[in-house]
């Protein structure tokens, strides 16, 4: 007579408590390496140990102050921006033609487009640096960038793609009956509606770019030094808590973008409702 869900009984409420202990202690040992590290930013000394000599915000302070890691601020944030407006552009007009009824290879253009997310990021940065190598493309910001924007035209399509799945051409049929150009009707109709799949590949295209590092050793020189280079390059050479403290501000960041992320798909199942109900 009623329909109750399956966790109701006892054992399926254990079974839903137990697989949402395993995932809390799963997603604890992942995030634990994070937690271990993080507090060391913080610590007055210059030691990788416990128990932390005294708290302090001296090694945010140099990083702050330092030319060389405030250069690579810079690049990092130019590269970054630049690299996910090419891969946003590039990857919404590809999303266009893949999802038009008239376009035939589909599952092939798709296969070469999702691809830099399937080669191993090493093979696609010797690939690269030979073939920017003649344009004059390394040592520089600008092959970089190209680069970047690469890797990150995958996530782009991937999510623009699913956005457009869930779209009612009926809008963009209605809005062409009224007059309106196709590009018109893209830019104030469809761009709105498809926005949060949009601003979520592009959130993944410049954490990619923020975050790559292997690209960046075949490309860039001493004067173009990337948040990630400047972070390996200290490794090597010398292991200081500022590299704690960069690589902490960089979770900080990341978490924002998931954040983000998650507020950007819930945004998209309501719209995706109301285009629906409409």
């Amino acid at each position: 007579m009623f329909n109750f869900p399956a966790y109701v009984t006892v054992w399926g409420r254990v079974g839903r408590l137990s697989h949402l202990a395993i995932s809390l202690l799963v997603l604890l040992f992942l995030v634990s390496p994070v937690l271990v590290v993080m507090p060391l930013s913080f610590n007055s000394q210059p030691y990788f140990t416990y128990p932390l000599a005294g708290f302090s915000l001296r090694w945010y302070e140099r990083f702050l102050n330092s030319p060389e890691w405030m250069l690579a601020l810079k690049n990092t944030m130019i590269t970054g921006v630049s690299a996910t407006f090419i891969a946003s552009v590039l990857g919404i007009m590809a999303s266009l033609g893949l999802t038009s009824p008239r376009m035939k290879g589909k599952a092939l253009i798709t296969g070469v487009l999702v691809s830099p997310m399937i080669v191993p990021v090493i093979i696609t940065a010797v690939g690269v640096y030979f073939a920017f190598s003649p344009l004059g493309l390394v040592n520089n910001l600008f092959g970089l960038i190209l680069a970047h924007a690469a890797l990150g035209v995958p996530f782009v399509v991937v999510t623009v793609t699913a956005t457009l799945a869930g779209f009612n051409e009926n809008l963009s049929r209605a809005g062409r009956s009224l007059g309106a150009s196709p590009l018109r009707v893209f830019l104030q109709v469809k761009l709105p509606i498809i926005a949060p799949g949009v601003i979520s590949g592009a959130l993944f295209a410049f954490a990619t770019s923020f975050d790559e590092i292997v690209v960046a050793l075949f490309l860039t020189g001493p004067d173009q030094m990337t948040i990630p280079r400047q972070m390996w390059a200290g490794i090597r050479e010398q292991l200081s808590p500022t590299i704690l403290a960069v690589a902490s501000l960089l979770v900080v960041i990341s978490t924002l973008l998931l954040v983000t992320l998650e507020l950007l798909r819930r945004r998209t199942e309501r719209l995706r409702g109301a285009v629906e109900a409409f």
